[in-house]
């Protein structure tokens, strides 16, 4: 069987988390498949940075920040918070003409045309953020026990959730699909509506796809193995799938 292409794929967190968290598939993935954690201002090695708390100041930092990441063959993934600014990132290269990714791929995040922000905790509740991280599941309980690491989840899960909440959709229009494969992961037992997860084809130009998997929002990690399989499987695709093509670029 031949090895598929070199491809960089671009992990984006998930609200509350830094990228780091991308960090322990590096092992777990096939070598052709480079894991680029995107890390995001306030948290891990930037913690000495102000919060971006603006959903389109987001997206175009990201695509500031990492212009040299996003060229050749390079793909967005994101989980929950992650997957909508993956969706914002594509939508912003595309409207600057510059390169775009091969692939999108979404986890645990309802479509950009049917979020639903009453879903959100209060952001300036600190019992109701630790509620909200406490029903999601996948924050250690050594976090809880500590008092300085629970305010710096709580100061980014809010920050977070705000930039989530200034999120505004724009219908898209037949032509104005996302011209790239989309790839969707799901958690069955994820408070996430299934219809709100189909959505995501609505927006897709090209190949679709959902996955579903035992597991709650964090089934990414409750059923590691298999995500991972199924990931690596549908990044194989996309590459296929762009075989003979040119990177894709936007049309002015």
């Amino acid at each position: 069987m031949s090895v598929p292409a070199r491809v960089s794929l671009l992990c984006l967190p998930c609200a509350g988390a830094s990228a780091t968290m991308y960090l322990r598939w590096r092992p777990l993935l096939p070598r052709w498949i480079e894991i680029v954690p995107v890390e995001l201002p306030g948290r891990g090695m930037r913690m000495g940075e102000r919060f971006v708390e603006s959903f389109d100041a987001q997206v175009a930092r990201i695509c500031t920040e990492q212009a040299d990441a996003m060229q050749g063959s390079f793909m967005l993934f994101g989980h929950s918070m992650g997957a909508l600014l993956a969706y914002g990132v594509a939508q912003r290269l595309r409207a600057l003409g510059r390169p775009l990714p091969r692939a999108l791929l979404a986890s645990g995040s309802s479509a950009p045309s049917q979020r639903d922000p009453d879903r959100l905790p209060d952001t300036r509740d600190d019992a109701a953020l630790t509620a909200d991280l406490r029903k999601q599941g996948g924050t250690p309980e050594e976090v809880f026990a500590s008092a300085e690491l629970m305010r710096i989840t709580l100061d980014t899960l809010g920050a977070d959730y705000r930039v989530c909440e200034s999120f505004a959709y724009t219908p898209d229009t037949p032509d104005a699909l996302l011209p790239m494969p989309l790839h969707v992961f799901a958690g069955r037992q994820d408070d996430i509506d299934a219809p709100r997860m189909q959505a995501w084809s609505a927006h897709a130009g090209d190949a679709f796809t959902l996955d579903w998997f035992d597991g709650g929002h964090f089934f990414i990690r409750q059923r590691e193995a298999a995500f991972l399989d199924a990931l690596a499987r549908r990044v194989s695709q996309a590459l296929a799938l762009a075989g003979g093509r040119h990177a894709p670029h936007a049309v002015a």
